[in-house]
């Protein structure tokens, strides 16, 4: 799938030059570029630990059988589909068929869930005697326009039906959520700055993935179809669509994804992600590279295909997933039922790769190892296969991010009990904050300079998390090393407040900064006989990385492909800032206070659940819903933020929540 222009030189030289930028001289560097390359360093060191971490342990069949059931469920919860939804009436419904050349195509429509409407054509040979193996044919982005109308993608693919049904198949070509003839959103993160997809644990993967599911249903109620024999195939987006049926869904018996799947360095290191939309993408909770679905469709036949000049899903990449996939098959003595298909070409539906696709549902489907002599071509006008005259008043398709999935309601949270509040702190870690390092590493931290005078400034360095280390700027009263510390937590916009003070300060180390003493000298005499420290998590202040608003989306959601947020680590800075302070021999704080403002609220909220030793809290311009929070995986299907205050407050005696009060 293609979303707008291919990987920027912009992207491809701030994410794949790494060793370049690393070597620059500091004094020829900005602080940009120094973030950038921090950045580069983090994402390639977590996706090579992702990438090692596939498949260890397993080495027998009984190592992957114990554990498959567990994988799949953890890819249906990663696709929103733990719980599953109810399986409701498709009331499926016949619009109109046509016939050309031996071939009828049926238009038609269902629904998936009341009101998510799934258009479609079925194609069918005229004549017929019993029921026939069936394709689920799933579309990529192929936009078909009429009149500013949409006839959905199924009609750019009309080809592939019509050649299953002129060879022995029947076929269901599916419209997707995106390109549909009711047009739906892909693109939450990509384009609409949807965050909150994350803290739903929602991605538009998980739709298609369920139209899917009931697509199998679909297919299994009509008397034309042997319901013991379904394949599944498609190419870019419908690739990838293949790839969840496949591996969520045991009906399916042989699939061949197109130019679906590639490996997690492809996308997080070589930069991929900026040419796909979230359809894409399972909310990567457990932290998966790529393999980890291709194996969940072992030991059935399966054919990766793809051609060698995608630069959406590289060459490199998508033999790499079929390497490691193929140690799965091996266990199983199947590997005869994985192939790779690679032909010459672009990202496009080329020949070549149907024609690979049709003898591997021919071989495995019908038991025919023929060759192929018949091209597809497509039998009909587009118009012709369009489904609806006029739009249903209660689609759902348009809206569906809205609702797809259980959420929690504030006030759902009670801690009753001691075990509850811990038994849900610990969910909490573990589905939004997975990504953590565990073990964490030494912190050593370093006192690097120390004023003297009414007021001590020392620069104090941590390592949070490699190849992050992070400063705290910490203003003593003299001789005070054990009295109250007051913490300010720093977002950007409170790093664009209070740094030019710091520069006042540290001079030698932000440099970059336009120095304010007078800022400094009114914020000394306020602060008189206080102790107070500043923290600035990653990508803030001096790891601050680019400001290109295109490039900050796509580093979001590389985060998001690690199975972290970026607010999530920038939480994770503030608990080891914490730490770290405490972590100093020379000062014995007599107690902690944290505050925060706006983003550097919800940061500091969640830093106090899982940080010791906080008295008193003070959160201002704290938002009241998830939904205008920070992102945070699957935080929404667990609590809701006015929870979250309840939920510190059994650790901290003192909380001071003041809610955003431009929210309605």
């Amino acid at each position: 799938m293609r979303i707008g222009s291919l990987l920027t030189l912009s992207c491809l030289l701030m994410f794949s030059n790494v060793s370049a930028q690393s070597t620059a001289p500091a004094s020829t560097a900005s602080p940009s570029d120094h973030g950038d390359s921090l950045l580069a360093d983090y994402f390639r060191a977590e996706t090579s630990k992702l990438t090692e971490q596939t498949f260890a342990g397993i080495k027998t069949l009984d190592d992957w059988t114990q554990r498959r059931n567990e994988y799949r469920r953890q890819l249906l919860e990663m696709l929103c589909l733990d719980p599953m939804p109810p399986k409701t009436d498709l009331a499926a419904t016949v619009t109109g068929s046509l016939e050309e050349q031996g071939v009828i195509v049926e238009r038609l429509h269902f629904q998936s869930m009341p009101g998510l409407y799934v258009t479609a054509n079925f194609y069918r040979p005229r004549d017929q005697q019993g029921p026939l193996p069936a394709i689920l044919y799933v579309c990529g982005h192929g936009k078909e326009m009429a009149d500013g109308v949409s006839l959905g993608n199924k009609t750019h693919y009309q080809h592939h039906g019509a050649w299953f049904a002129r060879n022995g198949y029947v076929c269901l070509t599916i419209d997707t959520v995106q390109l549909g003839e009711i047009e739906g959103i892909h693109h939450g993160t990509y384009r609409e700055g949807m965050w909150w997809w994350n803290n739903r644990g929602y991605s538009s993967a998980g739709v298609e993935a369920y139209n899917c599911i009931r697509s199998l249903d679909y297919l299994q109620s009509r008397d034309e179809v042997d319901g013991d024999r379904i394949g599944v195939t498609g190419r870019s987006g419908g690739g990838a669509y293949s790839w969840w049926i496949a591996a969520i869904d045991q009906r399916i018996k042989a699939a061949v994804p197109v130019a679906g799947i590639t490996s997690l360095k492809n996308h997080v290191v070589d930069g991929c992600v900026e040419g796909h939309c979230d359809c894409m993408y399972m909310v990567n909770t457990y932290r998966w590279d790529f393999p980890m679905v291709a194996a969940l469709v072992a030991p059935r036949p399966l054919l990766i295909a793809n051609s060698d000049k995608d630069r959406i899903f590289p060459l490199d990449g998508v033999v790499d997933v079929y390497t490691k996939t193929k140690q799965i098959y091996s266990l199983y003595d199947a590997s005869g039922k994985l192939g790779l298909h690679i032909t010459e070409g672009p990202h496009q539906d080329t020949q070549e790769l149907r024609i690979g696709a049709f003898r591997w549902f021919n071989r495995f489907l019908k038991k025919d190892d023929e060759l192929v002599e018949m091209a597809a071509k497509p039998l009909f006008e587009k118009q012709q296969l369009k489904v609806f005259d006029e739009l249903p008043a209660d689609q759902r398709v348009t809206t569906i991010q809205e609702s797809f999935g259980e959420t929690a309601s504030i006030g759902d949270f009670t801690g009753d009990t001691k075990e509850s509040s811990q038994a849900l702190r610990q969910q909490i870690s573990q589905r939004c904050f997975g990504g953590w390092p565990d073990p964490a590493e030494p912190l050593d931290v370093k006192v690097i300079k120390s004023n003297s005078g009414s007021v001590n400034a020392s620069l104090i360095e941590f390592t949070s998390q490699t190849p992050y280390r992070l400063p705290i700027y910490l203003f003593q009263h003299a001789g005070d090393n054990n009295g109250p510390l007051e913490i300010v937590v720093l977002d950007d916009a409170g790093w664009d407040k209070w740094s030019p003070m710091l520069a006042a300060s540290f001079p030698d180390q932000l440099p970059a900064i336009q120095p304010d003493e007078k800022l400094l000298a009114q914020w000394q005499s306020s602060s008189a006989h206080k102790n107070v420290a500043f923290v600035a998590p990653r990508g803030i202040g001096p790891t601050h990385w680019t400001d290109n608003d295109r490039e900050r989306t796509h580093i979001r959601r590389r985060f998001m492909l690690l199975g972290q947020t970026l607010a999530g680590m920038q939480i994770y800075d503030v608990h080891r800032s914490l730490q770290a302070l405490r972590d100093v021999p020379q000062l014995q704080w007599q107690s902690l206070k944290v505050s925060g403002d706006q983003d550097a609220a919800v940061w500091a909220l969640y830093a106090a659940l899982f940080s010791d030793g906080i008295d008193e809290l003070t959160l201002n311009g704290l938002p009241r819903r998830n939904r205008d929070a920070p992102d945070l995986l699957n935080i929404s299907r667990i609590i809701e933020l006015p929870d979250v205050v309840q939920l510190a407050s059994q650790r901290i005696e003192t909380i001071n929540a003041h809610y955003d009060s431009s929210e309605q």
